[in-house]
C-alpha cells in the first residue's frame, strides 16, 4: 500500500499500519511530491509495525544532495534492518525545478550517477569521485547500515529500464496498464536473481463508475501531459487514444484535455469497481510479471462519507487475507 493514506494524519497511522499488516499487506511504500517526504511515514512504520517491509517510490535524485540521500537511506535501513528498499528516480521538471529550485538537467545521467554513488556509500565505502553530473569529495557514512538496502530505479522508457537492469536491484514502474507490463519488462532482458519489479497501481474502490472515471481523467490529464509520461505512453502505443488530450493541453484547453481521455484508457490505468474487482485487477499485474504491486488508494464517495470506519472496513477487503500468517 502507498502511504500515508489521504485524510489520515501521520499521528493516526499506527492503526493504519496494524490494519494493513492484519489484512495481509507485506509492504508499505511512500511517495514524495508535495505532501509528506518519502522517509518520515516509513520511519513511523518501522517503529509501529515491525513486520512490514518499507520502500520509497520514489526519492528524487535531484532534491537532496547525494550525501543527504545516503544518510536518509542509511538511517531507515538501520531502523528496519533487512526490511527497507530505497527507490530513486528523476522525478519531474515541476517537482525539481519549479518547487525545489534545482535545475532539472540530464535526468538519466543524474539518476545513474546517484545510483552509483549510493551503491558505494551504503556499503560504507569512502566516495571520492567526479561523476558526470556532480563531484563528491571524501564522503563516508558515519553509520553505514549493517544490511545495505537494495536500490530500485524508477523507469519508464528503454534507456532507464536498461539502466535499472544493468545496475540496480530492481525497477519501479508507474502509470501503466497490466497489459503494458510485458512491453516494459522486455527491455530488462534476462533478470538477475533477486531483481524486483515493483509497480504503483491506482485503485479507486467504488462501483460509481462515473465518479471513478471523472477522477481518473483528472489524474491522467495531470500526469500524462508531463513530457516524460507523454513520451512513455506514446512508446506504449497510445498516440491515437491520448493524442486529442495532448493537443487540447498544448492549446491551453485544460477542460477539453480532460474530456478527451477515453473511458477505455481510464479503465486500463485506474482500477475501479468493488474492492474484490480491484484486487482481481491487481492480480493481473502480478500475473504479467510484477513482483511488488503497490496499491495507491484514491478517494471514493464511500470513504469521504464514512471516514475512519469506512477505511477500517475497506482495508481487509483489499488485502490478501484477514490475518497475516507468520
Amino acid at each position: 500500500m502507498t502511504v500515508p493514506l489521504a485524510g489520515v494524519t501521520l499521528a493516526d497511522h499506527a492503526a493504519v499500519y496494524t490494519a494493513l499488516d492484519r489484512a495481509g499487506f507485506t509492504d508499505v511504500w511512500s511517495s514524495e511530491v508535495a505532501g509528506t517526504d518519502a522517509f518520515t511515514p516509513l520511519a513511523l512504520a518501522a517503529a509501529w509495525q515491525p513486520r512490514l517491509r518499507l520502500g520509497t517510490a520514489i526519492a528524487p535524485v535531484f532534491t537532496r544532495g547525494p550525501g543527504l540521500l545516503a544518510m536518509s537511506a542509511a538511517a531507515l535501513a538501520e531502523a528496519a534492518p533487512g526490511r527497507f528498499a530505497l527507490g530513486i528516480g528523476a522525478s519531474s521538471p515541476v517537482v525539481v525545478g519549479d518547487w525545489n529550485a534545482v535545475r532539472f538537467d540530464e535526468p538519466v545521467k543524474r539518476t545513474r550517477d546517484v545510483l552509483r554513488f549510493l551503491r558505494a556509500a551504503l556499503r560504507g565505502e569512502t566516495v571520492d569521485q567526479a561523476y558526470d553530473t556532480f563531484t563528491v569529495r571524501r564522503f563516508t557514512l558515519e553509520r553505514p547500515p549493517a544490511v545495505p538496502p537494495p536500490v530500485l530505479l524508477a523507469a519508464l522508457r528503454p534507456g532507464m529500464l536498461r539502466l535499472a537492469a544493468a545496475e540496480a536491484d530492481g525497477v519501479i514502474l508507474n502509470w501503466l496498464a497490466a497489459e503494458d507490463v510485458p512491453t516494459a519488462l522486455a527491455e530488462l532482458g534476462e533478470r538477475r536473481p533477486g531483481f524486483e519489479v515493483a509497480a504503483r497501481i491506482f485503485v479507486c474502490p467504488t462501483e460509481d463508475a462515473a465518479y471513478a472515471r471523472a477522477l481518473g481523467r483528472r489524474l491522467i490529464t495531470g500526469y500524462l501531459t508531463v513530457p516524460a509520461y507523454a513520451a512513455f505512453h506514446r512508446w506504449l502505443g497510445r498516440h491515437d487514444s491520448l493524442g486529442p488530450m495532448w493537443e487540447a493541453w498544448a492549446a491551453g484547453d485544460r477542460r477539453g484535455a480532460s474530456a478527451a481521455v477515453p473511458d477505455e484508457v481510464v479503465d486500463a490505468l485506474v482500477l475501479h469497481g468493488s474492492p474484490e474487482e480491484c484486487v482481481a485487477g491487481v492480480r493481473r499485474y502480478a500475473d504479467r510479471g510484477v513482483d511488488v504491486p503497490v496499491l495507491a488508494l484514491l478517494p471514493t464517495p464511500e470513504l469521504t462519507a464514512g471516514g475512519a470506519a469506512a477505511l477500517a472496513g475497506l482495508i481487509p477487503r483489499l488485502g490478501v487475507t484477514g490475518e497475516k500468517a507468520g
